[in-house]
This record gives C-alpha cells, structure tokens and sequence, in this order.
C-alpha cells in the first residue's frame, strides 16, 4: 500500500488489507486478490485498495479483473495520483499517454525521498550522475567550466557534487519537494526550486521562481527524461533556458527501436535515439557524443540507456 495512501478508514478492512499485502508477498496473488475484494467490501471508496487489488490481479494472470479495478481507481481518483492511466496502457486497455500525471510523478518521490538513494544507488547500481559528468569532461571541444548550470529534475542531488567543481553557479529544480529538501542538505547548489516539466512550454509557467531565459551555459537531465513521454515540451524549456552555444547534457532509457517512443512495464518511458535526434535537431541542438551503457539495474536486469552530450547552435 502506498505511504501516502495506508488507512481506508476501517480497521477490519485494513487488517485484510495487511494480510492481502502478506499473501502476496509469499507468492500467492490471487489469494491477496480475494482477500482485497473483501477489504473493498467494506471500504468500496478506497481508491489505494483498488490498486492493490489491480496489481494483485495482474500478478494472478488476472488482466481483465486488474483493467477493472483501475478503472475503479480512476471513478475515485480523477487526478491519478496512482498512475492507474499508465498501468492500463502496459496492460493495452488504454492509448499510450504522452506524459504521466503530475500528482502521480510528484507523490511517487515524495515518498521516495528518505529512501531513494539507498534503493537507486546502493541497490541498483545506477550511475548515471557519474557517467554523465565524465561525458562531458571527455567530449572534445568543451568548456572545462561553467558559469551557470540548471540540473533539471535534480532529485536529492546525485549530480550537482559531480559538477559542482565546474560550476560558478547551480541551480537544481524538481517536481518533488520532499527530493528538494534532500537535495538541499547537502549544501551543492546555489538555488533549488520546483518546476513541473510536463506543463505547457514556458518558463513562467514551469518554474516556481520565474526566473530569466537565456541564462543558462550548461543545462543538464540525469535520469529524468524517463518520467516524460513526449519529449517536444521539455526541449522547449531547454532551448529556452539556453545561452547561446549551451551545453545539454542529459539521459534516456533505451527503447532500442527505430523510432519513437514507449512505455514499459516499469512505468518508465524508453526513447530511441532517432526520435531523440529529430528532437534535439528540431530546437537547434548538435549532438557531439553519445554514448549507450547500463543505467540502473530492475528486477535483477539491466536497465540500458543513452547518454548525450549536445551543443545549442550559435
């Protein structure tokens, strides 16, 4: 059950709820999706519990029973803080959406937070802020410093300490602000705030601060362009922050397809490199290297990414 979301407001069906999340646990789904149903008996409003019973369902080979319950949590959650529009697209009951909900992204770190880098880092080996700022370092033709970098979906601050050195001014933003006060505490960055990058193209509108375009030399995204679908929003917001000749640095998962872009079981998205290319081509970017590694593990396999370094046209 989620943090955000564990009390239905009735003891009993808690309790059930509790020993569903057991069973599961022990490798008996339909037996937890039983036990859900009876929970939802008796609190048939509880948005969260229609989720469990989704993920139950599925895990049973219950697909149709799982669509069923997310359009219960859709009845009850219009804003789908549990991404219940992205679990019926993997399951194919639902077009694939060009970005996730906000609410869902946003709470989905929130509660993260405390213990995101433990998970992401020490379990799951990602190494993206490392890989990323050795690729800048090692791309012919570019600065060795940097006056002003904006790392955009900073998180708890995994980059800014890799380029901190480089920089005469960062600034970190973030959907979550539970990962901004993490990344806070680590004193690296000169400014943090919140920006939404999935809303409409504009500057005032996506960042808390309304601070100036063009003022950028160094723009980065490590492991943040997965959250996002379609891509055409973000890069212009990039090419809007950007200074004449700036850097964009930045991470994807690898669709490892010809075109486009999907989503996976994961709820991540996954691009290829040609739709990345037209992109980055569209808004004036070159790409100066480009380089495909293993990102994180998931599940026990590895995640592949792509990591590029591109210049802004002058």
């Amino acid at each position: 059950m989620l943090p955000s979301q564990l009390s239905s407001g009735d003891v009993i069906a808690d309790r059930r709820a509790d020993y569903a999340k057991m069973l599961a646990e022990s490798g008996e789904p339909a037996s937890a999706a039983e036990l859900m149903e009876q929970a939802l008996e008796l609190a048939p409003s509880w948005a969260a519990g229609w989720f469990s019973l989704a993920t139950y369902r599925e895990k049973a080979g219950n697909a149709e029973g799982a669509v069923a319950a997310l359009n219960e949590v859709l009845a009850l959650d219009e804003g789908d803080v549990f991404g219940a529009r992205l679990k019926l697209a993997v399951l194919g009951a639902a077009e694939l959406p060009e970005q996730p909900p906000s609410r869902y992204v946003e709470r989905l770190f929130d509660d993260y937070a405390d213990r995101f880098e433990t998970s992401l880092v020490e379990k799951l080996g990602y190494t993206v802020p490392q890989k990323l700022s050795a690729l800048i370092a090692d791309t012919d033709g570019m600065p060795a410093h940097f006056h002003h970098a904006v790392d955009l979906g900073c998180g708890t601050g995994l980059f800014g300490p890799e380029i901190r050195a480089r920089v005469d001014r960062l600034e970190g933003f973030d959907l979550s602000k539970g990962m901004l006060a993490k990344a806070a505490e680590k004193g690296v960055y000169d400014h943090l705030g919140q920006a939404d990058l999935s809303l409409t193209p504009s500057l005032s509108g996506v960042f808390d601060n309304g601070l100036a375009p063009a003022r950028a030399d160094l723009i980065t995204a490590a492991d943040v362009l997965m959250y996002l679908g379609n891509l055409q929003g973000v890069m212009v917001i990039v090419a809007e922050l950007s200074a004449p000749e700036a850097l964009f640095a930045f991470s994807v998962e690898d669709a490892e397809e010809t075109e486009g872009y999907l989503l996976r079981d994961s709820l991540r998205f996954a691009h290829s490199e040609a739709y990345v290319r037209a992109l980055l081509a569209d808004h004036g970017f070159v790409v100066h290297n480009l380089v495909r590694s293993v990102i994180r593990m998931d599940g026990g396999k590895p995640v592949h990414g792509i990591l590029f370094v591109t210049r802004k046209s002058a």
